[in-house]
């Protein structure tokens, strides 16, 4: 038995109180290291534990499938579904996933069958079909600011996992995505300048430093009303950010399923 297949063999708790009218939100935050998904009710409060377990590589989409659908069989009832991926994600179609297409995982060797398979994947149908109910695919930086943006000003999410996520909005318009995390920097990506490895390598105190260098130099290339940071590394930051920073729940990957099919897309 996997891990994967142990964490969906353990059951969700469900609140017995919630409300049983109004619109359920399926989320499934799709990470480079762990997937998790829960259910929400209309107000994006969560009904049911999350299930998490850690990301199966290698990982072709058929497997992907299974493996979302099998959290999602472990929640109660939903109405919709929201997922996350990882990458670039345009009109629910995969231009380009970062990690799923390396049989070790995150920052391993790309298999070039894998990376074939998964160019170009059209994950809003193939999800839509799998679950059965109206689907939402976005990038899982821009679900996660779904649940904190104020719609007012520009806002951008900065998501702190396996590597550097990141979404725009403008007056609650989602832009078109952008990777910054591709982008150079000392010699090296943002992915891996201040990724989970530079992380773990460096300790807390000295990524931290390293992050607020890379805050500071994108400041001037947004000049944001307000960045939003966090993912499941931020709880590691050690520095303060600036006053236009708020640091988020990792939570929200989840929870901002609701609000992105409210959200205004740019086309």
């Amino acid at each position: 038995m996997t891990d994967a297949d142990k964490g969906l063999n353990q059951p969700a708790t469900v609140d017995s109180t919630a409300d049983d009218h109004g619109v359920r939100t399926l989320g499934i935050d799709c990470g480079g290291t762990g997937l998790k998904g829960s259910v929400m009710d209309q107000n994006g409060e969560m009904i049911a534990d999350p299930v998490r377990i850690p990301t199966p590589y290698p990982l072709p989409p058929d497997k992907f499938l299974r493996v979302l659908t099998g959290i999602a069989q472990k929640l109660p009832e939903y109405d919709r579904v929201t997922v996350g991926m990882p990458g670039m994600i345009r009109g629910g179609q995969v231009v380009n996933t970062p990690h799923y297409p390396s049989p070790g995982g995150p920052y391993t060797g790309k298999d070039p069958a894998l990376v074939e398979v998964w160019r170009n994947w059209d994950a809003l149908e193939n999800l839509t079909e799998a679950f059965g109910k109206p689907t939402l695919v976005l990038n899982d930086a821009e679900v996660q600011g779904a649940a904190v943006i104020e719609r007012n000003g520009l806002e951008v999410m900065f998501t702190l996992g396996t590597g550097l996520g990141n979404a725009i909005y403008n007056n609650g318009t989602l832009a078109p995505h952008l990777e910054l995390s591709h982008a150079p920097i000392n010699g090296v990506t943002y992915d891996t300048y201040i990724g989970i490895h530079q992380l773990r390598e460096l300790g807390s105190q000295k990524w931290s430093e390293r992050l607020l260098e890379v805050v500071e130099g994108f400041r001037p290339v947004f000049l944001w009303d307000r960045l939003y940071v966090g993912g499941g590394n931020a709880r590691r930051l050690q520095l303060d950010l600036g006053d236009d920073v708020t640091i988020v729940p990792n939570s929200a990957g989840i929870t901002g399923a609701v609000r992105a099919w409210d959200l205004k897309i740019y086309s």
